[in-house]
């Protein structure tokens, strides 16, 4: 009897901390994460913030699982979302990071865009950020935004999707500019590579951390660029004042609520995510766990060296951003649609 009895407890014991111990943590045990970056290599702050993640996120995922880094380049980040969107796992183990512009991708009707961005698992978003748009020096005469609806200023882009491509097309519809817009390139990267060449005269759509990081600091430190225009919702105080915003540059009130639809996405800065089927659960646990990551002191300290600002939105509040972008007048949205570029 007495026997039974303690095999009787021994078991209840065991059944209770069965029942106690955590589901995700038990999934996460012994798995991989795998952060998807839907550009190429030297990719800028886009690559460069899920790559210091690897380096301390493990400690706080419950399972402590691994982590790497792929990239998926193409048309802007198009083919990660969808792919993230419905083929890779709906379960947690694939996390994407791609270039906000692909947030409005299905709403501007961009082809191949075949995800719905308010459906998405969102996570965080490292830093608030502004993008710009750029000229190389060398290459144009150009030095303002008023110089450019002069004088025509050759500008490169992945695809149509991508927002290197979506803002200049903006500004040429609702400000009067005359950006040539060359799209094509396997990677916001290798747009980067053929300014440095010559073959491009600017970037439209540069985030201000990714210019102020990797070997693109350099062109600011040299002043071999120079910036035209603020892209976002509103101006950045890291930002000289006298570069004027996209918004301020509408010609009517139309046009600039046109310009708000697009202007949407540049509030996410680096946006993440994960598929639309994944638990609610380990949506949570890795929202958590990656809001501790960016307070981490050797986060801190490896995107500090990189020239990165840190200023985290959270996941609820990237889902309020796309939800209001969906929320928009259908004849802004109608609007916008107008200015994509043709392929």
């Amino acid at each position: 009897m007495r026997r039974a009895a303690l095999i009787a407890l021994a078991l209840t014991a065991s059944c209770a901390a069965f029942a106690q111990a955590d589901p995700v943590e038990e999934f996460y045990r012994g798995k991989t994460i795998t952060m998807i970056v839907g550009t190429g290599e030297n990719a800028g702050a886009v690559e460069a913030y899920p790559r210091a993640l690897t380096q301390v996120m493990k400690k706080y995922l419950p399972g402590a699982p691994n982590m790497i880094v792929v990239n998926m380049p193409g048309a802007g980040g198009i083919k990660a979302a969808n792919y993230i969107y419905s083929i890779a796992p709906q379960d947690g183990t694939v996390w994407g990071f791609i270039t906000r512009g692909f947030i409005s991708a299905p709403l501007l009707k961009i082809p191949q865009a075949n995800f719905d961005s308010n459906q998405l698992n969102w996570i965080g978003s490292p830093s608030r950020t502004v993008s710009v748009g750029v000229v190389w020096k060398a290459s144009t005469p150009v030095r303002t935004i008023q110089d450019a609806m002069v004088t025509p200023v050759v500008v490169g882009a992945t695809s149509a999707g991508q927002d290197t491509a979506i803002w200049p097309a903006m500004l040429n519809r609702f400000a009067g500019t005359q950006f040539k817009i060359v799209t094509g390139y396997s990677s916001v990267g290798q747009v980067d590579f053929g300014i440095e060449k010559g073959e491009l005269q600017g970037k439209i759509g540069f985030t201000w951390a990714s210019l102020n990081s990797g070997r693109q600091l350099q062109w600011l430190q040299n002043g071999l660029v120079e910036v035209l225009v603020q892209l976002g919702a509103e101006k950045s105080p890291a930002i000289p004042a006298s570069v004027p915003l996209a918004l301020d540059l509408a010609r009517t009130k139309e046009d600039r609520q046109a310009m708000q639809v697009i202007a949407g996405p540049g509030a996410t800065g680096f946006p993440s995510f994960m598929g639309p089927g994944v638990p609610r659960e380990r949506v949570e646990a890795v929202r958590v766990a990656y809001m501790k990551s960016l307070a981490d002191p050797d986060f801190i300290d490896i995107v500090k060296r990189q020239g990165l600002d840190i200023d985290p939105i959270s996941g609820a509040e990237l889902e309020r951003i796309v939800r209001d972008i969906h929320d928009l007048p259908s004849e802004a949205i109608d609007r916008a649609r107008s200015v994509l570029p043709q392929q």
